[in-house]
């Protein structure tokens, strides 16, 4: 299987597509796609339909209508990029270029369609050709693997070997598509899949003749022949770098068992003018540049090679390839050639037929003075040449020059001319190197051919160009167009044979069609013989007749072909060689120029027969097929004399003379020829004269017979851009080719059929939903099935068929059915949603109904009380009635007795539990040791990472101290580029200056808008006449359509005349500028005049029907000028307005588009009626004057034809300047959005200062928290001595209550300290007095805690099991820091390049201001024809919504950018305040566990604190409901905070419509408004938000308060049984027992301590190597790029040292600023540790007045025998402990809060990092190089001292040119420096009311940002509390896992204790005696009479507590009955709290 990592570029993930929301999003638009002329096709939604309009809505909101036959449907989400496209449901252009272009952005480059497999070339490398992809390919089917060339081979492959028939791989394309690498891939795989692994490698030479292998296996041959072929058939393009300049078809032979025993390789097209011309950036065939820069000494002087300029024919001299080497590639040529077998004389041959084509070149002729013959006058290059090839140099000279031509039985000789002779020896160059290139090809078909091994089967790979249309198509295009004809013949008979196939296969009824024969008339038209001849015969027909020309041939084809439905002459070409074909990829024009020549092939006799005789038997094998040249040519002019009817002779010498006397290749061998034009004929026999066209049609003949005896594969391979750029696709290019590919004519036919085809089981499984009830119940057949659900669907039968296993449908028919599932879908769910609602809603109600039966019963008893309290008699009865149980003693025996048994029980069950505990303490002891030998390994792994450290510290000091080197270089340079520096300076000052000027202009601008207010009233009048002049206008369009009907004819008729005026024109605007020199410029024009007067005589009869048509257009017009006369007068009143207020459109836009709506279709058509009217009327005024001035020089026809022309050009100015009056109106717009931007920025600076004021705020709050501190602490000594007095609770009595008394004056004495918080504890304590006597007389429920004890059993394990999830989650989210570390940086350096191109604008915006005051004099001066400004106002408004438009696009961009980074911003804020969260938590966590270790040990030792523990879990339980009471408060607070913002909400919004309108009156823009209106309503939205989410934190406080009360219950009775059992254990027992549980959780707790350290390190060294790795990447890569920069650096700086003195000021300000920057930046970081060392000082104690609390809370519980006495003092102490725990919590919320405040300072500071990055970047990366720093250091070092001494020695050569570019600068920044003080001016009055616009929003900014503090406020306090009550929850468990451990314990010493009975004794006379105090918190069942009221009391305040509950309370009584019930378990009526819970 392939590597998960490349799995991505193969397999489709599963993503967006298979959503429900995609596909809702796709069924509710209605998406469709629309053409585009960028993207292709766009999608759109259909939003409205009109007959055969369609109004759709584009991605960008704009809406058009379009006619429905343009758009295409889209397809459902479900086939997003789909594998094979001939699946889509709606199969057209537009869906297969969405596929295709989906998945090639993610990288999938393969792509079926049908048959097809499309390639999409990616222009980068991918891992998708390894051995593990031909592993996973092996054996595979084609739907079992995603698409690829192998699959596609594969298959092949396997369906040779088992269909035993023959296989063809076609791969078609343009160049550069990647056809030869997909056929390269095709021959990996068969190498490697088919391999016969046989490789013999003792071969002697007589084997290598016989075919055998000789110097490797075949595959290893197979694959080095593809090398060689490239080498001598490739070269570089335009469009790639190794295109294939040849057809091939590999045809590799199998034997039976699968293995390769052969191959054979056919070419086509070889394109051989490549070796003798070139494009300027295109190259030869490689071999020539291979051999010229790889041959060495001996070769090169063997072979006489030179330099690449040199020779002519590399026209570009030496043109590389980047990436590639030449000699290297020369040395791998040569190595392939010995692997082929080539041998050395034979490679040597080669190579100098390479160099001889490259010294024909060289060849020179000249004419002779007296004639046209052609000389030699150098024949250096033809001794060269003839040295290469062996023959004589005088015999080679005589055969260019005058060539021996033998006529009848004469031989004469003829001289030739210089363009003969050129041509002569560029025509043997092609041949030689065509010759040498099948030469080579026949010789590695010998060494591929294996004649040992039968071949059974073959499997051929074709690699031939695609259809090509190109601007200039010749015959090469004809062929290989005429080839993809004959092979899209073969796929479409090829597709519908496996088509019907199918259809037979499942048993549909089909006719046959043959969509073959559809191209059928366009191969005949070139390749029909006969009947008529088609082009190719017509050709080989010319070449016949010596006279005939290319010329000739067109008109034959003309004459021949007129009427033929594939054939057309182009009318927009008017040259006689073009003709058209209308080929199935589209209309191609050809040009027949050199068709003759090219067909024929000539060469000339004399050289074959000298090469023929040449003393190399190489050169002898290239050319010994030309033996019989000079016998044959007595054959061939006779023949041609006899067709033409000419007797030999000397008239065939003369026409000899006249025609090249090249022959034609193979023509000496023609015998004989019939004359008639039978269909005999056209067989090609043996000797024949063979034309290229007649040897291409036969082997593209064997190649179709051939590829119809296989079964053949496509592959079609696409261009993606003509960039050569990856992830790029051109949409219209990539149409194209899939136009000339054949994949839409196959698209085409397969929209014919039933393309969608799906099985019955997932038919029936996805679309049963629309047919429930048509299946009934039970087991059906699949078949069956489908036919019910189709009948049910009610199907057009015509849609669909039924097969044996599947459903056919014809296209669109699954998108139907996928829209009707979505809507079945949509129905089901909103009926089970309003079911599951129904069910939540009832079950609420019932719960409520539960609380308030449980109020009422609490009600009532608390009236039961409350009567009863004081009564005398009650108390009486409640102290009389447990000494009146003696009545029951023996009852109570009995009972006793059974609790005896059950004790008993107990401790046997104590004992067992002792032997498992036992034995699980040896197994631990095991465990120990086994990890101290891991802990003593992983020290001795971390001492050695720590002394690698330690020498890594040490060389990073040597790195720094180079550093600091390097930095004091850079700053010494960095001093003398301050003048810079100082020009900045003085070019803000000019900017400011052009700041006023832009708040003048704004002034004027309000002036203006004032005014404009008068004129909408001008204008709503104007709109009444509007409508009048609308019925008129529409009588004038139709008028105006008869004019230009005859206007069309008119122009038609003068088009001719138009032509010779040209001239004219020309002459006439030189009139214009030259008036002075009218009599030189008549002269010339008089001769121009003379050719006119010609041509004048030839039109004056189409003249005079023009003048009649001239005149009643006249009188025409004048009509319509009587009819707008009038509205001309209203129109000219009023342009004058609306020109001026043109300049204020961005504040009134709305309305003027309202206007625009009505005046726009009138205004275009006055427009139109006036630009006529002017042009007739200019032209009767200019030909007036033109007639008068030179009446001498031009007739009237000619002067108005120019007058007219005149005028056009006037327009064409005007309108010209206009367009640039509008685009500057448009950069002053865009000036507008940079001050709005400015605005942006003021904000952010305002909230920075109100940053600085939190900070101080900050300040001050550290000081409350510092004497909060010194309070806390004397208030734990306070407590303190309250722990020592409480021994003797009869004497301590008093000493308590003083301290009390001191604790209330410290108290008092706090609350005057802080009066901010003073009055929230006010109402705190008034409810908590309200709530404590409710609690005190609850006591009683107590009893019933003692069934859940046993659940606090688990709790200790999933806090341990919380503990190591929380270790993970701070690993993950350390990761998740390291990644949103990374996209801040990202996000920063976007910030950067946002703010570069701000500032780019900004220079931008002051050009424009200069250049909009130019204009703005052009458009005064323009203002006085009110024809130009009514023109001119039209366009004005159109360009002005489309800038508008543009303006709130990019608005909106801008916005979405500023959201989106604010957004991320924020959630890398929550990812740091989470990540400080979960360390603090999981450092807390540590600390709780051992402050609880420990406390277990302090109870262990004094077994009197266990009663202590009862009134402690009182108190947290008073704790959290105070708690909750304060956060339904806060609650309360927040609602109405929110409704006090709704309500000031709605005021601001009423304020804002003021605003609105006001600032209309005024000038505001009414966008900046709408959007402060967007921005307050989002304000408003996350404040309810935020609302939302208080109460839902309440909901969760509420639950855990809840949780928290049942655990406080559970110890509470935790506590009375430990009491009980205190009096009954053994003292020995007990400390033995204690002894040794301490003893093992000692060793326990040693063991995770050292185990987690060792964890810890590990996975700290890990951390650190990692980011050491890291760290040292990235500082290599720094240190590259500043060695990169200082060079620049020190070469500019130190060419411009001379002129640059004077910058050293302002670079020290700089460099000042950054220090200071820097020392902020240590500021703000020592400021962080102090912070963080606060926080954990103010952490520790508040964990340690916690602990003091608990102390004093267990020595106050522990009087428990004195509790009825001291109650009232213990009832105001809790108080006071409870309130101190306030105080304390809010300490926690101030240190939260200061958290925040240091995470923000923490940005900050990252900020102020990222600013410094360019001077810090070292010093930052320098933390983390530790390993490989030292050895980078080591190079820099030496490049730097490189750097340097190059530095000085480019230094002076550099600094002239840069003194010259000095200069020039600074000429153009003193004219920049005038220009900037001009428009400074202007930019200070436009920023004077941006000011003021400012100001009234920032007072609006500022209201909704103290509702968004408010809100934010009300969020922290929530947080806080919450995480309090979880510390809470924490601490809860794990003091009741430590009650479950003492309660074992003790159970077990009970069991030892021998004296049981006198104990129970004992305590029977001690629960007598305590009887009376402990009403309320006895377990005994002696109060179950009279006290029942009581109990009943206490479970109904426990039912009050919980009223308040939300549905989560429920869970918690679910995990209830879980828990195993505790060994002694109360009875009585405390179980009737169950049901009310």
């Amino acid at each position: 299987m392939a590597d998960p990592d490349d799995n991505k570029f193969l397999f489709l993930e599963n993503d967006f597509r298979n959503s429900g929301v995609a596909q809702a999003d796709w069924a509710a638009k209605k998406m469709v796609w629309v053409p585009s002329e960028r993207e292709g096709f766009e999608q759109a939604s259909v939003k409205e339909e009109k007959g055969n309009e369609v109004l759709v809505e584009l991605s960008n909101g704009q809406k058009v209508k379009m006619n429905k036959d343009d758009i295409q449907k889209m397809n459902p989400p479900k086939f997003s990029k789909v594998e094979d496209m001939a699946a889509l449901t709606f199969l057209n252009e537009a869906s297969v270029l969405h596929n295709l272009r989906e998945r090639y952005f993610s990288s999938l480059i393969y792509t079926y369609s049908g048959l097809f497999c499309v390639v999409v070339n990616p222009y980068k490398m991918l891992p998708i050709y390894s051995e593990k992809i031909i592993e996973m390919y092996k054996g595979k089917k084609r739907h079992e693997v995603p698409p690829h060339i192998y699959s596609i081979t594969d298959n092949a492959y396997r369906n040779m070997l088992q269909d035993r028939e023959d296989q063809s791989i076609l791969c078609t394309g343009e160049s550069g598509a990647g056809k030869t690498e997909n056929t390269k891939k095709v021959i990996q795989y068969l190498a490697v899949a088919a391999s016969s692994h046989k490789g013999k490698k003792d071969v002697n030479p007589q084997q290598q003749q016989a075919g055998s292998l000789a110097y490797g296996e075949l595959e290893k041959q197979l694959l080095q022949a593809n090398p060689i072929l490239e080498a001598f058939g490739n070269a570089k393009t335009i469009k790639n770098d190794n295109s294939s300049r040849f057809g091939k078809f590999i045809k590799l032979n199998f034997d039976v068992t699968g293995y390769i025993v052969g191959a054979n390789i056919d070419t086509y097209l070889l394109e051989k003018s490549r070796c003798i011309r070139q494009a300027n950036t295109e190259r030869a065939f490689h071999i020539f540049y291979y051999m010229v820069a790889g041959a060495k000494d001996k070769l090169k002087e063997e072979l006489l090679l030179e330099d690449f300029s040199n020779y002519r024919f590399l026209l570009a001299g030496h043109v590389e390839i980047p990436g590639q080497e030449d000699d290297e590639m020369f040395v791998e040529t040569l190595e392939a050639m010995e692997i082929m077998g080539f041998t050395e004389e034979e490679r040597i041959g080669m190579l100098k037929v390479v160099s001889t084509v490259l010294q024909l070149g060289n060849i020179k002729f000249e004419k002779e003075r007296n004639n046209e013959q052609a000389t030699m006058p150098d024949n250096t290059a033809a001794q060269k040449v003839c040295h290469l090839q062996g023959i004589n140099v005088t015999d080679f000279t005589r055969a260019i020059l005058t060539p021996r031509i033998k006529v009848g039985r004469e031989v004469v000789q003829k001289a030739q001319t210089k363009q003969q002779a050129d041509f002569a020896v560029e025509a043997l160059a092609k041949a030689m190197y065509e010759r040498l290139f099948r030469w080579i090809l026949a010789r590695v078909n010998k060494t591929l051919d294996k004649s040992k091994r039968q071949s059974s089967s073959f499997l051929g790979i074709l690699d031939i160009a695609g259809f090509e249309i190109f601007e200039d198509n010749s015959f090469e295009q004809l062929c290989i167009n005429y080839t993809n004809e004959r092979l899209q013949q073969l796929f479409n008979h090829t597709m519908f044979v496996l088509e019907q196939e199918e259809y037979k296969r499942e048993g549909i009824e089909w006719n046959f069609i043959d969509f073959g024969l559809d191209l059928q008339p366009c191969i005949e038209l070139i390749e029909r013989p006969n009947n008529p001849p088609g082009i190719l015969a017509l050709l080989d027909e010319e070449c016949w007749f010596p006279k005939a020309t290319d010329v000739s041939f067109v008109d034959k084809l003309l004459n021949t072909h007129t009427g033929h439905v594939k054939f057309s002459k182009p009318k927009q070409h008017k040259d006689k060689l073009m003709f058209s074909v209308l080929h199935y990829a589209g209309k191609v024009d050809y040009n027949a120029a050199n068709w003759l020549t090219k067909n024929m092939d000539p060469l000339n006799d004399n050289v074959t027969a000298l090469l023929n005789n040449s003393s190399s038997t190489f050169i002898q094998d290239l050319w010994k097929d030309g033996q019989s040249s000079m016998m044959s040519s007595s054959w061939r002019f006779h023949r041609r004399s006899r067709v033409m009817g000419i007797k030999c002779g000397v008239k065939v010498s003369r026409v000899l003379s006249s025609v090249s006397v090249d022959r034609v290749v193979g023509l000496e061998t023609m015998t004989k020829m019939s004359e008639s034009s039978a269909p005999t004929s056209t067989k090609s026999k043996k000797g024949m004269f063979r034309t290229v066209g007649q040897l291409y049609k036969e082997s593209l003949g064997k190649l179709m017979t051939t590829l119809h005896n296989t079964q053949p594969n496509f592959v079609r391979c696409i261009i993606p851009n003509h960039e050569k750029r990856a992830g790029k696709m051109d949409s219209n290019l990539v149409l194209e080719q899939l136009r000339c590919n054949g994949v839409l004519e196959g698209i085409r036919i397969c929209r014919q059929g039933f393309p969608n085809r799906i099985v019955f089981q997932e038919f029936r499984q996805r679309y049963e939903i629309l047919a429930a009830n048509a299946i009934p119940k039970g087991f059906m057949d699949g078949k069956q099935a489908c036919c019910l659900m189709v009948k049910h669907l009610d199907l057009d039968t015509n849609l669909y068929r039924i097969g044996q296993s599947k459903m056919f449908f014809r296209t669109g028919v699954l998108a139907q059915l996928e829209e009707e599932r979505d809507l079945k879908l949509t129905v089901i769910i909103i009926a089970f949603q309003a079911q599951a609602r129904g069910f939540l809603a009832r079950k609420a109600f019932s719960k409520r109904q539960q609380q308030l039966s449980a109020m009422k019963v609490i009600q009532r008893n608390c009236a039961c009380y409350l009567k009863l309290k004081n009564w005398q008699w009650w108390r009486l009865f409640t102290k009389v009635k447990p000494l009146l149980q003696v009545t029951r003693q023996e009852e109570e025996m009995g009972q006793k007795e059974e609790e005896l048994k059950a004790a008993k029980e107990v401790a046997a069950k104590s004992e067992a539990e002792l032997k498992d505990i036992s034995q699980k303490h040896t197994q631990l002891l095991e465990e120990r040791l086994q990890l101290e030998t891991k802990l003593q390994a992983e020290t001795d792994l971390y001492m050695e990472a720590e002394e690698m450290r330690v020498r890594l510290e040490a060389k990073k000091q040597e790195l720094e101290e180079v550093l600091h080197e390097m930095e004091a270089r850079l700053e010494e340079e960095e001093d003398r580029s301050n003048t810079l520096q100082q020009e900045r300076k003085d070019m803000e000052q000019q900017l400011q200056l052009m700041e006023a000027h832009i708040v003048e202009e704004e002034d004027a601008r309000q002036k203006l808008q004032l005014e404009k207010v008068a004129v909408e009233g001008k204008v709503k009048k104007l709109e009444e006449d509007v409508l009048l002049m609308e019925d008129q206008n529409n009588k004038l369009l139709k008028e105006r359509k008869l004019m230009e009907e005859r206007m069309a004819d008119l122009s038609s008729n003068l088009a001719e005349e138009e032509e010779k005026s040209k001239n004219l024109t020309k002459l006439k605007n030189k009139h214009e500028s030259m008036i002075s020199d009218l009599e030189v410029r008549m002269k010339k024009e008089e001769k121009g005049r003379q050719d006119m007067e010609k041509a004048k005589r030839k039109v004056e009869a189409e003249l005079a029907d023009l003048q009649e048509q001239h005149a009643d257009l006249l009188a025409q017009l004048a009509e319509l000028r009587a009819q707008l006369a009038a509205k001309e007068e209203e129109l000219q009143a009023t342009q004058a307005q609306l020109d001026e207020e043109s300049n204020q459109r961005v504040a009134a836009v709305k309305r003027v588009r309202e206007l625009e709506v009505l005046l726009s279709e009138l205004q275009e058509d006055l427009e139109a009626e006036r630009a006529a009217r002017g042009k007739v009327e200019g032209a009767r005024r200019d030909l007036g004057e033109e007639l008068n001035a030179l009446r001498t020089e031009l007739e009237d026809s000619l002067d108005t034809t120019a007058a007219q022309q005149e005028l056009r050009a006037k327009r064409e100015q005007e309108v010209a300047m206009l367009k640039k009056a509008i685009e500057e109106e448009g950069r002053g717009h865009e000036a507008q959005v940079q001050d709005m931007r400015q605005k942006y920025s003021q904000a952010v600076e305002e909230l920075t200062e109100q940053l600085e004021q939190g900070k101080r705020v900050r300040a001050n709050l550290e000081k409350a928290k510092q004497t909060l501190e010194k309070e806390s602490a004397d208030l734990s000594a306070d407590l303190r001595s309250l722990a020592s007095a409480k021994q003797d609770v009869e004497h301590k009595k008093k000493k308590v209550e003083g301290q009390l008394n001191d604790l209330h004056s410290r108290f008092n004495e706090s609350e005057r300290q802080r009066t901010e918080l003073g009055e929230r504890v006010s109402k705190m304590n008034v409810e908590l007095d309200s709530v404590m006597s409710v609690l005190n007389e609850a006591e009683g429920k107590n009893i019933k805690l003692s069934k859940d004890v046993s659940s606090l059993t688990s709790q200790l394990q999933d806090a341990q099991e919380l503990l190591s999830e929380e270790t993970r989650q701070k690993l993950n989210l350390s990761g998740r820091l390291r990644q949103m570390e990374d996209d801040r940086n990202s996000l920063m350096e976007q910030l950067e390049e946002e703010t570069e191109a701000k500032r780019a604008v900004e220079r931008q915006v002051s050009s424009l201001n200069m250049q909009l005051s130019d204009y703005k004099k052009k458009l005064d001066e323009t203002v006085g024809t009110v024809e130009l400004l009514e023109e001119g106002k039209k366009r004005l408004q159109r360009e002005l919504e489309a800038a508008n438009n543009e303006y709130e696009e990019k608005a909106s961009a801008y916005d979405k950018l500023e959201k989106s980074r604010s957004r991320m911003q924020q959630e890398l804020e929550d990812v740091l305040m989470d990540l400080d969260s979960q360390r603090q938590l999981v450092s807390n966590l540590e600390k709780k566990q051992k402050k609880f270790d420990q406390m277990l040990a302090e109870e262990r030792a004094v077994s009197s604190k266990f009663a202590e523990e009862r009134d402690r879990a009182e108190a947290e339980a008073r704790e959290k409901e105070t708690r909750v009471l304060a956060l339904a408060r806060a609650l309360d607070e927040n609602q109405d905070a929110l409704e006090e913002a709704e309500k000031t909400m709605k005021a601001l919004r009423v304020e804002m419509e003021d605003l609105i309108s006001s600032k209309d009156d005024v000038g505001k823009s009414v966008h900046d408004l709408e959007k402060a209106k967007r921005s307050l309503e989002a304000i408003v939205e996350e404040m309810r938000t935020q609302m939302e989410e208080l109460e839902d934190e309440l909901q969760v406080a509420e639950d855990a308060k809840l949780r928290l009360e049942v655990n406080s219950q559970a110890l509470k009775a935790q506590h009375e049984r430990e009491l009980h059992a205190r009096d009954e254990m053994g003292e020995e027992k007990r400390k033995q027992l204690l002894k040794q549980v301490r003893e093992l959780e000692s060793e326990l707790e040693e063991e995770k301590k050292q185990r987690g350290q060792a964890s810890g390190s590990k996975k700290k060294l890990e951390g650190e190597l990692k980011d050491m790795e890291d760290h040292l990447e990235a500082t290599s890569r720094g240190r590259d790029e500043a060695v990169k920069q200082l060079r620049k650096i020190q070469a500019q700086v130190k060419e411009l040292q001379r002129e640059l003195e004077d910058s050293r000021a302002a670079q020290k300000e700089v460099l000042v600023s950054a220090r200071e920057s820097e020392r902020r930046s240590k500021a703000m970081e020592a400021e962080l540790l102090q912070l963080h060392e606060m926080l954990a000082a103010a952490e520790r104690a508040r964990k340690q007045a916690e602990t003091e609390r608990d102390e004093l809370s267990e020595e106050l519980a522990s009087n428990s025998s004195g509790k009825s006495l001291l109650s009232d003092e213990k009832r105001r102490l809790d108080a006071k402990i409870s309130q101190l725990e306030e105080e304390l919590e809010e300490e926690q919320a101030n240190v939260e809060s200061l958290n925040e405040r240091l995470r923000k300072s923490q940005q900050l500071v990252d900020q102020l990092g990222a600013e410094l990055a360019a001077e810090r970047s070292s010093s930052q990366s320098r933390e983390g190089s530790r390993q490989q720093l030292e050895r980078q250091n080591r190079d820099l070092k030496a490049k730097l001292q490189e750097i340097e001494g190059q530095g000085r020695s480019k230094l002076k050569s550099s600094i002239a040119a840069l003194e010259v570019k000095l200069r020039e600068v600074e000429e153009q920044l003193e004219i920049e420096s005038r220009e900037r003080q001009a428009n400074g001016k202007n930019l200070r009055q436009k920023e004077k009311k941006l000011k003021d616009l400012t100001a009234q929003m920032e007072d609006e900014r500022k209201q909704a940002q103290q509702y968004k503090d408010q809100a934010e406020k009300g969020n922290i306090r929530v947080k806080q509390l919450k995480h309090q009550l979880e510390e809470a929850e924490e601490e809860a468990q794990r003091m009741a896992a430590a009650r479950r451990k003492l309660q074992r314990e003790l159970e077990e010493a009970s069991e030892a204790n021998d004296t049981l009975n006198r104990e129970m004794a004992s305590l029977r006379s001690k629960l007598r005696r305590g009887g009376g105090e402990v009403a309320f918190s006895s377990p005994s069942p002696r109060s179950s009479g009279g006290g029942g009221s009581i109990r009943s009391f206490g479970l109904g305040g426990s039912v009050s507590r919980r009223s308040a509950i939300k549905e989560n309370s429920v869970e918690l009584l679910e995990e209830e009955p879980r828990s195993p019930s505790p060994p002694l378990e109360p009875r009585g009526e405390v179980d009737t709290y169950y049901p009310d819970e």
